[in-house]
């Protein structure tokens, strides 16, 4: 049996009254261009969209879950096709324009082809101005800084790629965050990605988009690939303004009288800094051990049993330190019959480097129990 050159998945979620149009009219582009080619619907509707789509004679697959990764993630594993085209069953985008996504391909001069509305056409009431002005170009501009891509339209919902290219990306989200992850494996294994642009219509039926919810999970996804710009580095800006106050407010002496709130803000800054570091760290090798960053020299280094055995023992070097700095900040106390004391300045130090300690070593059992979970896999 021959195989077919085209894939097309569409998946549908309760459009019964405009999947049979996009059917249609693949069908009669696939004819048009006598491309020889299959339509695969992976279905979780309630309605009467999968006894449309039957009757027409495409593939209907069920996904075991919902979400929108989901369904794709089906289509995929039963998508026969040299090149896979992916749409929308509420006939948002015209499946007559499926030709300008395949010729890129079949001349091998892209390995994905984006859609592009904001480069083409979005008619009047089809999307709203807080994606078409906002989200959508924020959430774009932060994907192309992080990912050194140069898109206009990162969340198109219509696009092409080769299976040969596809068989290469580690795909698993199973929700709207699928669209961003496609772009962000394509960048990290070098594909070539080119954009079309493309006519947007507005649905017939009240949109499943959940503005904040979808926008929220598609910048978490950006940052559990890349941690670094969202919390390493300002932790790291953090930390030192803590330590340049400390350090300041301590030299010039009488933090008590004339500086105690600036000081203590200054070590709760620093507090929060190495905080954020921290939660930064834990994202990276997450990432590391789940192949969605690159281990670079640097990481390597970090994350040696040695590095990590070194971080345990300094952590818990500025414990002890913390609580006997602390602990003569008592003592004295008893001394003075348990009155009044002029030692905050010394209780906050001693309470700082106690909780840094309590941090430092948290941390490097994460860490340490995740390279060990890398080591299971």
């Amino acid at each position: 049996m021959n195989l077919p050159l085209v894939s097309i998945i569409i998946p549908c979620m309760n459009e019964e009254k405009t999947i049979g149009i996009c059917i249609q009219k693949a069908l009669k582009t696939l004819k048009k261009e006598g491309l020889e080619g299959e339509i695969i619907i992976p279905d979780n509707s309630t309605d009467n969209s999968r006894d449309i789509a039957i009757k027409m004679g495409v593939k209907v697959v069920i996904p075991l879950n919902k979400g929108y990764g989901n369904a794709f993630l089906e289509g995929f594993k039963h998508a026969r096709g040299k090149y896979i085209l992916l749409a929308d069953a509420d006939d948002t985008y015209d499946l007559r324009e499926i030709p300008k996504f395949l010729k890129p391909l079949m001349r091998k001069d892209a390995d994905l082809v984006m859609g592009t509305r904001l480069k083409g056409e979005i008619k009047r009431n089809s999307m709203p101005w807080l994606h078409r002005y906002i989200g959508n170009p924020l959430l774009t501009n932060t994907l192309n800084e992080l990912f050194k891509t140069h898109l206009s339209d990162a969340h198109c919902g219509m696009r092409a790629i080769t299976r040969e290219a596809y068989d290469k990306l580690d795909m698993i989200s199973e929700g709207m965050e699928y669209a961003s992850e496609m772009v962000i494996e394509a960048a990290r294994k070098k594909l070539i990605i080119t954009e079309v642009p493309v006519t947007y219509y507005a649905r017939m039926t009240p949109s499943k988009l959940h503005s904040w919810g979808d926008g929220w999970r598609h910048l978490r996804f950006m940052m559990l690939y890349n941690p670094t710009p969202f919390l390493s580095i300002p932790g790291f800006l953090i930390l030192v303004l803590g330590i340049f106050m400390t350090a300041t407010l301590s030299i010039r002496g009488n933090v008590e009288t004339t500086s105690l709130h600036s000081f203590i803000l200054g070590s709760i800054l620093l507090l929060i800094g190495t905080q954020m570091i921290a939660t930064g760290s834990y994202m990276q090798v997450y990432g590391i051990v789940h192949n969605r960053i690159d281990k670079t020299a640097f990481t390597e280094k970090i994350l040696d049993y040695h590095s990590l055995e070194f971080g345990l023992i300094f952590g818990l070097l500025l414990f002890f330190g913390g609580l006997v700095l602390g602990s003569n900040v008592i003592l004295k106390w008893i001394s003075s019959g348990y009155g009044s004391l002029s030692e905050v300045e010394n209780a906050v130090i001693s309470m700082t480097i106690a909780a840094l300690g309590v941090q430092i070593i948290f941390s490097t059992l994460i860490i340490s129990i995740f390279m060990l979970e890398k080591k299971d896999i």
